[in-house]
Order: C-alpha cells, then sequence, then structure tokens
C-alpha cells in the first residue's frame, strides 16, 4: 500500500481485461465515526474505513490489518472484489446501499449494514450516485474537498474522466443526472475505483466529462 495523501491509502489490482488498474482504499485517519446497521446513526471512535478492497497479495492484507480496519464500504455490486477476505481477516462490517446488496450477497459476500443517502461513514458522507447500478453511491469528505467514485466514471486516461461502456450501465440517463449533481459538489481530489485518480484538478476533470454527457 502507499500514502497517497496524508491517512488515505491505496494499492492496485491491474485489470487485463481493461488495461487499467482497480483501486483499493483504506481511509484511516482516526477518531471519526462509524455507521450503524440504518446507515445513519454513528458511534464516536477511532475509524479505519476500507472501500472497495480489490484483490491483494499477503502483505496488503496484513497491512491492512495492521493500521486497523472498521469498517468495508462498497460503492456498488461489482465492487466486492476481496470484501469477503478482508472482512475474514479483520472482522470489519460490510456496508453497500440496500439497492445493490443482493448482487453482492449472491457473489457470496456477507452484507452487515445498509448505507443511506445523507448517511456517514466516518467523515465520508454518502451521495447518491444511482445509474451504472440502481445502489451506486460516492462519498464525500468535504473537509478535505475529497470525493471519492465507484463506477459512476472511471479514469481510463490521466486527468481525465470517462463512463463505463453502455452495454453495463443500468440507466444511462440516470448516471448522467448522478454525475451532474457530483460535479456541482465543492471537491479538489477525485478517487475512482477504475482506472488513475486525480489528486488535483479532479472537480474539473469530472466537469469536462458532464459537459460531453447528452442532455
Amino acid at each position: 500500500m502507499r500514502e497517497i495523501l496524508p491517512g488515505i491509502f491505496t494499492w492496485p489490482w491491474f485489470s487485463e481485461r481493461h488495461g487499467y488498474d482497480f483501486n483499493g482504499y483504506l481511509v484511516a485517519d482516526g477518531g471519526g465515526a462509524g455507521f450503524a446497521r440504518d446507515g445513519r446513526s454513528a458511534q464516536r471512535g477511532a475509524y479505519g474505513i476500507c472501500i472497495d478492497p480489490v484483490e491483494m497479495d499477503e502483505s496488503v492484507l496484513g497491512e491492512l490489518s495492521q493500521k486497523g480496519v472498521s469498517q468495508i464500504v462498497l460503492t456498488n455490486r461489482n465492487h466486492f472484489r476481496a470484501a469477503a477476505k478482508v472482512k475474514e481477516r479483520t472482522g470489519a462490517p460490510v456496508a453497500i446501499h440496500p439497492a445493490d446488496a443482493p448482487f453482492a450477497r449472491s457473489k457470496g459476500t456477507p452484507i452487515d449494514a445498509e448505507l443511506a443517502h445523507g448517511g456517514r461513514v466516518g467523515p465520508l458522507t454518502v451521495v447518491d450516485a444511482h445509474g451504472k447500478s440502481p445502489g451506486e453511491i460516492a462519498l464525500f469528505w468535504p473537509e478535505r474537498r475529497l470525493l471519492v467514485v465507484g463506477d459512476a466514471c472511471v479514469g481510463k486516461t490521466p486527468g481525465e474522466c470517462a463512463l463505463l461502456p453502455d452495454a453495463v450501465l443500468d440507466d444511462k440517463p440516470a448516471l448522467c443526472a448522478s454525475l451532474r449533481r457530483l460535479a456541482a459538489l465543492e471537491f479538489d481530489t477525485l478517487l475512482v475505483g477504475d482506472g488513475h485518480s486525480a489528486l488535483q484538478g479532479g472537480r474539473q476533470a469530472l466537469q469536462r466529462l458532464v459537459a460531453r454527457l447528452p442532455s
């Protein structure tokens, strides 16, 4: 794992099919709040939020365990990936939006909590990003001007955002509307589940994508 911002770590897993990295994240600043089963109630305490964990070797799994994972958050149904492996090692509960939970469960991923729009996971606010799937969410940290997305958009090339192919989008008009809402948020860093993240200029990159979307 490498620390890309203070308290924010990432590790990649290369997808030969897509030709770019899938990214897992750990937000481990401490002193935040966890989530309850309703996705809204919070309990004070240190946090280690593992977001969309991708496949990993034993060294990364060991680092996650050492740094501490208190919760695992999936931004969409397809990002179950290595969630069960991280839960088995750390005991952390897995949360996803209820609209995407059945698919993740069908892949053998244990789901312990539901994410609700407007709810909090530590310092992160859960934001509606549906369209690629009905339960797609993003995570917004306004104090640090940071936005995390799963499949709402991808970073196929550095500094730019793109959509996944139409064939894998459940509802493209809804996704376009979600992206317009996300682009209106005040952020600078854009962390993506697939491809290249933008530590600076992330909002501008998303706005350029939004400008190209069908009206």
